[in-house]
């Protein structure tokens, strides 16, 4: 029997991977929502008007909820060594940053702020409080640097930039 259909090149290694999903208490107040409006629309009426409220105020509630946690952050390598961030539909390689940083939850506030480049590409949420910092050195791209929400930054930077992880992480550790 011949296996003429298998690839040659070994298969991209997932080094990590994380979903942001929104925190546990949002769902309990979405529910707790919807059955305070069905429950309005019910006084004094058939219970159809509670039975269709809450039929189609819980799928608005959940695909709200799961379209805001569809976010994944993955740090993948290539059968050639080269490492991928991906973040939403935009995928960066370990290539083109001269620097990085982790912005831990105290300086949230700051990088986000008055200091953001617009020009940076930036995928964050509310509630995760810490961020990775990627500075770019690319000629061909306009884009200064990524600022991305996660976790667990220590995780992404020793997935994504090993050889920059200690000076990266320095500044938390003082």
């Amino acid at each position: 029997m011949s296996d003429t259909g298998s690839a040659s090149a070994s298969p991209v290694r997932t080094l990590y991977r994380e979903r942001q999903w929104v925190p546990l208490y949002w769902w309990f107040l979405a529910a707790f929502l919807v059955v305070l409006t069905s429950m309005q629309l019910y006084h004094n009426r058939t219970i159809m008007w509670l039975i269709v409220p809450l039929v189609v105020l819980s799928a608005i509630a959940v695909w709200v909820l799961l379209s805001w946690s569809s976010t994944v952050l993955t740090v993948e390598q290539d059968p050639d060594g080269t490492r991928w961030l991906s973040v939403k539909s935009a995928n960066l390689p370990h290539t083109v940053v001269s620097r990085s940083l982790a912005v831990p939850a105290t300086a949230k506030r700051n990088a986000m702020g008055r200091q953001l480049d617009p020009a940076a590409f930036v995928a964050s949420h509310g509630w995760i409080h810490e961020m990775v910092m990627l500075v770019l050195d690319d000629p061909e791209d306009p884009t200064p640097y990524w600022l991305v929400s996660t976790r667990n930054p220590e995780e992404v930077l020793r997935a994504f930039l090993p050889e920059q992880t200690d000076t990266s992480l320095a500044h938390l550790e003082q």
